[in-house]
């Protein structure tokens, strides 16, 4: 559970880390910088497990893993939009953050108070008393997402298969 974060269309990788921040030493570093052109105080004022919602191509522009990955740092555990730009998605994904493409995105305001159930795949805004069933990952992806990324995943199967 956690507040909406509302963001437009076409969020893309750019204005989610601005490049002249990807120079700071590590991602922590760069993570005060996230989402500073469309919310200035973004990286200094997210909560962990508040919820970033989009609209259309979230997530678009370069492939730079940076993106997912302040965010992450953040506490993002979630990102609900429209649509993903596809190697944002899978960057996420493989970062440990699940990607929820809804319409319901076009509905949830700015400090909304949403629920995740992802055990039944339900979005509850709070604000609105309304119930949105999503479409949950599966498979690897979803065992990758479980694992909290695609280094733990990796890791554990390892230890798994010996």
């Amino acid at each position: 559970m956690g507040n909406a974060w509302k963001f437009g269309d076409n969020i893309d990788t750019d204005q989610i880390i601005p490049s002249q921040y990807l120079v700071l030493p590590t991602i922590k570093d760069m993570s005060k910088h996230a989402m500073e052109p469309q919310h200035p105080d973004f990286g200094k004022t997210f909560t962990p497990g508040d919820i970033i919602v989009g609209e259309v191509n979230f997530g678009c522009g370069s492939s730079r893993e940076q993106a997912p990955l302040v965010l992450k740092e953040l506490g993002v555990q979630v990102i609900i939009a429209l649509d993903f730009a596809r190697i944002f998605f899978r960057n996420c994904i493989n970062n440990g953050i699940l990607p929820i493409e809804h319409p319901c995105a076009k509905e949830i305001s700015d400090k909304d108070i949403l629920e995740i159930d992802l055990q039944n795949g339900v979005i509850f805004n709070q604000n609105t008393q309304k119930k949105y069933h999503f479409n949950k990952i599966e498979g690897y992806l979803a065992e990758i997402l479980d694992a909290g990324g695609l280094p733990e995943y990796i890791v554990k199967r390892k230890e798994k298969n010996g």
